[in-house]
C-alpha cells in the first residue's frame, strides 16, 4: 500500500464524507466505529494541512512587487451576478 499514489483533496473528502454516513447511522459495532473515527481523523487532518497548502501558495502567487500580499474582498460569484443585471437595468 504505500506503493499507492497519494490522494486527491477531493477524494480524500469524499472517503471522509462516507465515513461520517457510516458513522452516523449508529450501526456499527465500537471496535468498528473506533477504526472509522481514526480514519476520519487521519484525513480530516489532511484534508485541513491540504488546504492550508493551497492559502499558502495564492498568498505567496498574490504579492505585490514588495512582497506585500494583496488582499481584496471577496464577491461570492452569485453576488457578481447580481450586480451586473443590476447595472444592466440601468441602460
Amino acid at each position: 500500500m504505500s506503493n499507492s499514489k497519494p490522494k486527491t483533496f477531493e477524494s480524500s473528502l469524499e472517503e471522509l464524507e462516507r465515513i461520517v454516513r457510516e458513522l452516523e447511522q449508529g450501526e456499527l459495532t465500537l471496535e468498528k466505529s473506533l477504526e472509522l473515527f481514526e480514519q476520519g481523523v487521519k484525513l480530516s487532518r489532511e484534508c485541513q494541512e491540504r488546504l492550508n497548502q493551497a492559502e499558502r501558495r495564492i498568498e505567496m502567487l498574490t504579492r505585490d512587487n514588495q512582497g506585500r500580499p494583496i488582499v481584496t474582498a471577496f464577491e461570492p460569484q452569485s453576488e457578481l451576478s447580481a450586480s451586473k443585471s443590476d447595472d444592466d437595468d440601468s441602460f
